[in-house]
């Protein structure tokens, strides 16, 4: 039953996740659009048509030049209703199995309604706002540096740099003089970063320097000889609002949607027939933790 759980939890992921593309629709299913844009037959073709083969072909049309979007959509929505008719004239649609498959489309509708309406599209502003100043009360502010670097070969080439450096040449002119690191043409710049980023021995040299300091000795590191030069120090500090937004409605809309079907389960009776149940009604998986990133290495 394990992988039945997790393939329910996967194709829960997904309705959300196509709720959350589709939020932008949420009015018009109230609000159609009774345009018409085309005639096939005795059927048509209305702007409101147009709007949901938008929605779901938004995958295939973003590979799609705008100004070619509305033609292409039209000749699908034409084709369809070729096709429609021409199931109808055979007797297609008189058939047991377009019934069953009707009801099914049917019901899947509806439920995608459901989530944007009531899951998805009750995720307010002032929610997102609430939950984002949550999380920045919450917030531990680390300890940030930013730094260069001039990457060489040997140690003697890295000494070498250090007599120039002492001798007042510039940082960021030697390391696009010398440095061998993809950050050399800028200079060295690594930008700003906290511990955990780079690769042990160059962290611990980092951030034993003062602002304005550069390395007194070179620091050997799997990718060569580092002379390091700490320009500012200070903390994190939380991402903005704007940062966080869609991350904080993807949580708040996923923990909605646990909320209801927990609630609807628990309202509901449900009989597995014919099927192990496993614990039935048991809740949604919880989604698995993002995995970190690896650390920096050659700069």
């Amino acid at each position: 039953m394990a992988t039945s759980l997790s393939f329910r939890t996967v194709a829960s992921l997904a309705v959300i996740a196509v709720a959350l593309s589709s939020a932008a629709m949420i009015n018009s299913v109230i609000a159609q659009d009774s345009t018409p844009v085309a005639k096939v037959g005795a059927h048509t073709i209305t702007a409101d048509d147009l709007e949901q083969a938008a929605a779901d072909f938004s995958q295939e049309l973003a590979q799609v030049p705008a100004e070619r979007r509305q033609s292409i959509l039209i000749d699908v929505l034409v084709d369809m209703a070729l096709l429609a008719q021409a199931a109808e004239a055979v007797g297609l649609d008189k058939e047991p199995g377009f019934q069953r498959r009707l009801d099914f489309l049917r019901t899947r509708a509806l439920r995608n309604i459901y989530v944007e309406r009531e899951i998805v599209g009750t995720i307010t502003p002032a929610a997102i706002k609430a939950e984002y100043d949550k999380q920045s009360a919450a917030f531990q502010p680390a300890e940030e540096i930013s730094a260069r670097h001039v990457l060489v070969a040997s140690k003697e080439e890295a000494e070498a740099l250090i007599v120039e450096l002492d001798a007042g040449k510039d940082f960021a002119d030697l390391a696009k003089e010398k440095s061998t690191g993809p950050s050399g043409p800028n200079g060295g710049d690594l930008g700003r970063f906290s511990r955990g980023r780079m690769v042990p021995e160059f962290e611990a040299a980092a951030f034993d320097l003062e602002a304005g300091a550069h390395s007194a000795e070179p620091v050997e590191t799997q990718f060569g000889w580092h002379v390091i030069k700490v320009e500012e120090k200070g903390e994190s500090s939380p991402p903005s609002l704007a940062e966080m937004e869609e991350q904080i409605r993807s949580t708040l809309v996923r923990q909605n949607f646990e909320t209801v079907m927990t609630r609807l389960r628990a309202e509901t009776e449900i009989e597995i027939i014919g099927a192990e149940a496993d614990g039935g009604a048991a809740a949604a998986e919880s989604a698995p933790a993002d995995s970190g990133g690896e650390a920096d290495t050659k700069n």
